[in-house]
């Protein structure tokens, strides 16, 4: 996507599956990095690899791209970068856990075991409508419910975790071309792996997912809009035949507007259309809009998990702590 000159900030998605030696340390020396750029998001290290999602001003994700790239280990790092107006988040974590995505499938290493070859967007364009052929979304219900390939295979899941629970439903698809997409590309690495495990020999993977066919194509055949792990929600991906496929859930009508309920102790993840959301006050019942636990809603429907006073910067060996915060 080219740049806009109103837009002055990047978003930036991305993963690579690689040995990190020390995570922890390498957790410690990156979100410095993220710090001295002023990025916000959200960042996985493990063992295996790195995964994040982050914003910040276009000059400074360009540095933070350089910089990362120049580490042999993230050499063949594949950035997904968007424009925006305003950072896409309000906070900063770099974490360290166990998967850079969380599927269970500790066994498979991208890298050492044989993954489903890569597709690129034009070449996808161009195979996702033969009869030999079958999409497969390896997403979540909330994500292929706001939108998808058309045609494509989706599976009742509600965590990626769940996919290798499904194998046996898509045993009729042995002897078709399978390739898998997800939202970046990250969750195909293990999943198309996981098909090849089992027997599955047509195996290939959308490369760079969702959104790198959106940046790279017109979008031909997504139907519905892409939820992103951002302030943003979701974002169109189709610019030649877009449709509405998810339907609000108070009143059933067509309907993109995705959100989280406004009761804290419900919290449902989807669409909403705007009407209902004044009518009900950003909640998806009159049960939720009684509860006490409801929360101040705005038409985004889009809140911010309370950070029990994390900040950022007490991770910074330059971090200098205000008198107040040596008492607390």
């Amino acid at each position: 996507m080219e740049k806009n000159q109103e837009k002055k900030y990047s978003v930036l998605l991305y993963y690579c599956y690689t040995p990190i030696e020390n995570p922890e340390l390498f957790r410690d020396e990156h979100h410095q990095l993220c710090l001295d750029l002023n990025l916000l998001g959200r960042i996985i290290v493990a063992h295996e690899g790195l995964n994040g999602t982050v914003s910040g001003l276009i000059e400074d994700c360009e540095r933070y791209m350089q910089i990362v790239k120049s580490d042999s280990r993230f050499a063949s790092i594949d950035f997904k970068v968007d424009y925006v107006e305003n950072h896409v988040f309000q906070k900063l974590h770099v974490r360290v856990k166990p998967e850079i995505v969380h599927s269970d499938l500790h066994h498979i290493m991208p890298g050492k075991h044989t993954t489903g070859k890569y597709v690129e967007p034009y070449e996808f364009k161009e195979l996702k409508n033969r009869d030999d052929v079958v999409l497969l979304d390896v997403r979540s219900n909330y994500e292929h419910q706001l939108g998808k390939f058309k045609n494509a295979i989706t599976l009742d899941i509600e965590n990626f975790r769940e996919f290798p629970q499904k194998i046996e439903e898509l045993e009729k698809y042995k002897d078709k071309t399978i390739i898998t997409y997800c939202t970046g590309g990250i969750k195909c690495e293990k999943a198309s792996a996981y098909l090849i495990e089992k027997g599955f020999k047509n195996v290939y993977q959308l490369h760079g997912g969702i959104i790198k066919y959106g940046l790279e194509t017109d979008g031909e055949d997504f139907e519905g809009e892409c939820y992103v792990f951002d302030g943003r929600v979701h974002i169109p991906i189709n610019r030649k035949n877009p449709t509405v496929i998810s339907k609000c859930y108070v009143c059933g009508t067509p309907s993109s507007h995705y959100v989280n309920c406004a009761n804290e102790l419900c919290n449902r993840h989807t669409a909403i259309c705007e009407n209902c959301m004044e009518k009900m006050e950003g909640c998806c019942s009159e049960e939720c809009r009684q509860s006490p636990k409801k929360r101040p809603w705005n038409m985004r429907g889009y809140y911010v998990k309370q950070s029990n006073g994390y900040n950022p910067r007490r991770f910074s060996k330059r971090y200098k702590p205000l008198l107040s915060e040596k008492s607390v």
